[in-house]
């Protein structure tokens, strides 16, 4: 059997069409490998990226919570650790978006998100680096008052990068509001680049196709059987992207994503319309079935940016047992749903889960009064 051969975010080459089973070179283990009928190219290259991100992100054990837990052995994926104004899943998003910005000219960055959004913190860091202005629509979805929840966390991180703020009650139309505030923009003489909330189009989710590949290079290296891929989705480009990635190689592993947002069926549905945008994209178009894109709303709490109890253990199990930040909008409730699941059985003892934390640690000091700060 030839391995699939990865270069620049490639597989130059596979063969057969069936899974196959062989021994390794002491003769000791057993690989398992599902292979494309014919090999899916998806060549990341030719699009233009900005290689910021501090990546390879590592993939580690976290042997303490495994045991805490008492199921599987669960492997955290540092998409934290990813670089840029404190790391987090947009830096993979906004290589590519950023890069294309500078490829057309922009000379004005516009995007929208939540009060405490990461990814308007992400985006403002890159625009600095750039050298071109940054303006953040940033919708209060939460009616959280606090002093520390309107100007701490991500919100002074926004300032600091230099990035201009403008403010909108919740319920607003915020698409609708970052393409009257590119006309604005426009109509003074400027050219504005705008970036849809989350950075989750289908530029933005190669970031996602790559970590995908990224993944299974890094489980292969240490021969890892990953049985699942378990993280927190909201926008729907991190899920898109890894589904993409994950399904066009044939790669066998299953993504699940707990919902931050919304209800499971609109949720998943998101999520496999972007993904086949980005397989289009990627001149991969059938990459991706629908029974390839799940998801479970059961964790989201009152609503999104409202910790739950659940997301409050999720990051204090994480800090005191592994020394590992979650954030009280993401990775919290994702990890959440990973715990649950765990003390429910769905998992064997021998099978290996990777949650893929997606940062924004530094929302936490925004959500100082349900820490108990």
């Amino acid at each position: 059997m030839v391995k699939p051969l990865w270069v620049q975010g490639q597989v130059l080459r596979s063969n057969g069409g069936h899974q196959y089973r062989r021994q390794d070179r002491i003769g000791r283990k057993i690989f398992r490998a599902a292979l494309a009928p014919r090999p899916v190219v998806m060549n990341l290259a030719r699009f233009p990226r900005l290689h910021w991100g501090h990546l390879p992100t590592p993939l580690e054990l976290l042997q303490n919570l495994s045991r805490e837990l008492g199921g599987p052995s669960i492997w955290i994926k540092r998409d934290d650790c990813t670089g840029m104004s404190t790391g987090g899943n947009k830096t993979r998003k906004l290589e590519f978006l950023l890069a294309q910005a500078h490829v057309q000219g922009a000379d004005v960055v516009l995007t929208q998100g939540a009060t405490q959004s990461n990814h308007a913190r992400q985006t403002a860091a890159f625009a600095a680096r750039l050298g071109i202005a940054c303006h953040i629509l940033l919708e209060d979805r939460t009616g959280i008052g606090e002093r520390n929840y309107q100007h701490n966390g991500n919100v002074l991180l926004d300032r600091l990068h230099g990035a201009a703020i403008e403010r909108y009650p919740g319920g607003t139309d915020m698409e609708a509001a970052l393409t009257a505030a590119a006309e604005r923009f426009q109509a003074e003489g400027k050219n504005a680049y705008l970036i849809p909330g989350g950075g989750s189009n289908a530029t933005g989710a190669l970031g996602y196709v790559n970590a995908a590949f990224e993944l299974v290079g890094q489980a292969n290296d240490r021969d890892l059987r990953i049985d699942q891929v378990i993280h927190a989705t909201g926008s729907t480009g991190t899920q898109a992207g890894l589904v993409t990635g994950l399904s066009g190689i044939r790669s066998d592993i299953p993504v699940l994503g707990i919902s931050v947002r919304a209800e499971k069926a609109q949720q998943e549905e998101n999520v496999f319309r972007l993904a086949c945008t980005t397989a289009e994209k990627l001149g991969a178009a059938g990459a991706v079935s629908r029974d390839d894109v799940t998801a479970n709303s059961d964790y989201v709490g009152e609503g999104y940016g409202i910790p739950a109890p659940s997301t409050l253990e999720a990051i204090d199990l994480l800090a005191r047992l592994e020394g590992i930040l979650l954030d009280p909008v993401y990775s919290g409730k994702g990890m959440a749903g990973l715990i649950d699941l765990v003390r429910k059985g769905e998992f064997e003892q021998d099978q290996n889960i990777v949650f893929l934390h997606t940062g924004g640690a530094a929302g936490l000091f925004g959500y100082t009064s349900f820490l108990g700060a």
